[in-house]
């Protein structure tokens, strides 16, 4: 295994270190995470396991339902609104963070674009990278 994966929010009041490696790497273009990220889409890393996931600090959480149906559960600090992870009821094994909240977001490498039946045109995404217009199965 490399190195864990680390970050946290803006501020400093929420910080993980994940020792694991994700099992996808993708950029979303649903509604939500358009919302979320205040652009065209959110960038994120999954992990498989919870138990892997050190997780310091109190998050916020809200829960929503996404395009999938399910209900999805975003972390973010109180203090500063940083959004830093997120949570699947549908598959509550499963630890997601923000790329951007990496304390090196170059470890960030997208492996498809999701929901790109709700993406834009001025959202110019990697060509080059797998697209779904909705989420492929897992």
């Amino acid at each position: 295994m490399t190195k864990p994966y680390t970050g946290g929010c803006a501020c400093g009041a929420i910080r993980y270190e994940i020792s694991a490696e994700p099992i996808a790497m993708n950029d979303c273009q649903c509604h939500d995470c358009q919302s979320t990220s205040g652009t065209g889409h959110g960038s994120y890393l999954t992990f498989p396991n919870r138990d892997a996931v050190k997780l310091e600090g109190e998050a916020t959480h809200w829960d929503m339902v996404g395009d999938s149906g399910n209900v999805k559960t975003r972390g973010f600090c109180p203090a500063c609104g940083s959004p830093v992870y997120l949570t699947f009821a549908a598959m509550p094994d499963f630890f997601t963070i923000h790329a951007a909240s990496l304390d090196d977001p170059g470890r960030y490498e997208p492996q498809m674009v999701t929901y790109t039946l709700r993406g834009h045109a001025w959202d110019r995404l990697d060509p080059a990278v797998t697209k779904f217009e909705k989420m492929p199965p897992m």
